[in-house]
């Protein structure tokens, strides 16, 4: 079996992407005095360099790694040796220009930037099994690798290729997946619009049509496109596996569902030897700190729950968005240990020494443009100090209170075109419903919809609009086994070929609701509906609304206005040992809060109170011991009640009864016993 924790690394991981052949090998000395200064213990190498490894086809120039990798373990810093196969060099596209990417309109895409790359081009996979082998066979024992680490964020800037050599491509795939051309049409319902094909030759990519197109081919197309990427990284995965046996093998994923749409990391999970992730905020008026919380729970669930690693983040602005605000004092270490706290064995950063060239140069760094006497480097020293503090909690695992469902492949169905109301997004459901349980103070993990929910007393579906039979069953069972689930609007309507279920909505999930959807009845931009409820509380809901019709369930909240007024908006249905509940508009976060705290008593989970919001805390908990986190992202000193002693972390102080948390500052409690 490979291994699933970096060869030889002892603490956290902590340090960055490190691109020497931006500077002369004067820097080098400099950088790696530098490195152990701020207690760096693994650095990212190799990921954008094929043009230099390879300058011409067949010739190789190892010369420079050789001396980088050489240098990095005479001073004890460890290596995630990169394949450069995100970038192939200019005389590979001179060479195959068939490689460059086309867009649905039939655009090729011109080299120059990254990421441009047909992933069914064989030429491309055929030069990039070659790279990687070169590499695995000079540096696969080499005393300073850790891991290696396959191209980079696959997915980002292009997942889907619409060239010919991608149509042959997807029409292979399509006869491994359905068998028939009869199958096909059937899925795709291309009997609509006379759109039915007499062979696999005849289907083509979905390129720009006059109108839409199939939407049941455009969500075959997705998943063709993501398992072709999954394709070209089992290739190299296997190389090295092959050729440096007992080093672990990853690609950084980019899992926040605000940086990320066209890749399934369920399936990607299964891969990787370790999950890694990049993550970085996103100035769109949220709370960032919430963005980067979900991130690292949906990081860590696509790992099964085990210990990842942060591969990527800022140690300050980026400069990819319209406005790149820096980063408060101390926030680089409250997100560093935020992403620590659910899971993640470390935090490293893109990039160690910032660029004074190139696309990225204003993209912040560990060591800034201005050099040691800065507030980001003395932050990186101290970060570097406190993250070794926190070395005995490696291999211990976060422990959660509810499950929220994500599916990618639903997400991508709800995103096709023609559907009942634009403004309904599956990602602002799930930022919503995520935010109001982080506001209650609840640990989440994700989970695919037909995994086992057992475990969790709670499971909460923000969106689920593409929901199989055999996830319906699954929700079913959960729910008569005791489990409380909570499902929002507009889910359960499509099978897994975007057909629509048979009967009423909401499909695969109306027994386990017990209820049927007459209507959507989505509401025009700018307008509202009023639910009232028990004991005269009232909610507000816009964007959706639902005619539902009870089939079991008792009505909680009624429209009070609107074209629904009357209709039930919120139910609970008693199903076995436990409850569903349905919410059929677009509750905002008070209506959320007020929904999930009844949910919650169902579930007998009690929410943390008595803390302030935008406070976290998080436990994590193993062989080693139990640790609790306390995060405080406000400007107020604040408290947390410690039920168990302990010892704080980051200062070595005692803590018992009430952990004082400074305004802005992280605590780390190993708790006694």
């Amino acid at each position: 079996m490979p291994e699933t924790t970096p060869r030889g690394l002892t603490r956290l991981a902590f340090g960055g992407d490190y691109n020497p052949e931006q500077w002369p090998e004067s820097v080098w000395l400099e950088d790696v005095r530098l490195m152990r200064e701020a207690g760096v213990t693994m650095v990212s190498v190799g990921i954008f360099s094929w043009a230099l490894l390879e300058p011409e086809p067949g010739v190789y120039d190892f010369g420079w790694l050789d001396r980088i990798l050489g240098l990095l373990h005479d001073n004890g810093i460890r290596v995630d040796l990169g394949t450069p196969t995100v970038c192939p060099p200019v005389w590979f596209y001179r060479a195959h220009p068939e490689a460059l990417p086309v867009t649905p309109d039939g655009v090729r895409l011109a080299f120059g930037s990254r990421g441009a790359i047909c992933h069914s081009d064989a030429d491309y996979r055929t030069a990039a099994a070659n790279i990687t082998t070169r590499l695995a066979e000079r540096y696969g024992d080499h005393p300073a690798l850790a891991m290696w680490h396959v191209h980079n964020e696959y997915g980002v800037p292009v997942s889907a290729c619409y060239c010919d050599s991608c149509a042959a491509h997807f029409r292979r795939w399509l006869q491994e997946t359905y068998g028939t051309v009869a199958a096909v049409n059937e899925a795709w319902g291309t009997a609509f619009w006379g759109q039915r094909y007499a062979s696999f030759d005849d289907i083509d990519p979905p390129r720009t049509t006059p109108t839409v197109g199939n939407p049941g081919q455009a969500l075959d197309y997705k998943r063709f496109a993501d398992a072709t990427m999954r394709e070209n990284f089992r290739a190299e995965r296997d190389i090295l596996h092959r050729l440096s046996p007992g080093v672990p093998v990853t690609t950084n994923f980019m899992t926040a569902l605000s940086q990320c749409d066209s890749v399934d990391y369920w399936a990607w999970g299964r891969e990787v030897d370790i999950v890694t992730n990049d993550h970085y905020l996103i100035t769109d008026g949220r709370r960032t700190h919430v963005n980067l919380a979900m991130a690292a729970d949906l990081t860590r669930s696509v790992a099964g729950g085990a210990p990842w690693i942060l591969l990527e983040h800022s140690t300050s602005g980026v400069n990819w968005q319209p406005r790149n605000p820096a980063k408060a004092p101390g926030q680089m270490a409250r997100n560093s240990l935020g992403h620590v706290a659910r899971g993640s064995e470390g935090a490293m950063f893109f990039q160690w020494r910032q660029s004074r060239r190139g696309a990225e140069k204003f993209h912040s760094s560990m060591v800034p443009h201005g050099g040691t006497d800065t507030r980001v480097w003395r932050e990186v020293v101290e970060l570097g100090a406190a993250l070794d503090s926190l070395s005995g909690l490696r291999g211990t695992r976060t422990e959660a209170d509810v499950a929220v469902l994500w599916d990618w492949q639903s997400w991508w169905a709800q995103n096709l075109a023609w559907r009942p109301s634009e403004d309904h997004d599956a990602r602002e459901r799930a930022d919503a419903f995520y935010e109001a349980l982080y506001d209650l103070h609840l640990t989440v993990d994700f989970a695919h919809p037909e995994a086992d929910l057992s475990a969790h007393p709670l499971v909460v579906v923000p969106a689920l609009y593409l929901t199989t039979e055999a996830a319906g069953r699954n929700l079913t069972r959960y729910v008569e086994a005791g489990g409380t689930l909570v499902v929002s609007c507009f889910s359960g309507i499509v099978d897994e070929h975007d057909a629509v279920h048979e009967g009423p909505h909401p499909g695969a999930l109306r027994d386990v609701l017990g209820l049927t959807v007459e209507e959507f009845s989505p509401l025009l931009q700018g307008e509202s509906v009023r639910v009232t409820g028990p004991d005269g509380v009232e909610l507000s809901g816009d964007v959706w609304s639902e005619f539902v019709v009870p089939r079991g369930a008792e009505t909680v909240w009624t429209y009070a206005d609107g074209l629904t007024a009357g209709h039930p908006a919120v139910t609970r249905h008693r199903l076995g040992e436990g409850a569903a509940w349905y919410v059929s508009t677009r509750l905002g976060q008070d209506g959320l809060t007020a929904l999930l705290e009844r949910a919650a008593d169902d579930a007998r989970l009690t929410p943390r109170t008595g803390l302030p919001r935008d406070l976290e805390v998080v436990r994590r908990s193993g062989e080693t011991g139990a640790y609790l986190f306390a995060i405080n992202h406000t400007g107020a000193d604040a408290k947390v009640p410690l039920d168990t002693p302990g010892t704080e972390l980051l200062t070595g102080e005692h803590a018992a009864g009430r952990l004082a948390v400074p305004a802005g500052a992280v605590r780390v409690v190993r708790l006694d016993g």
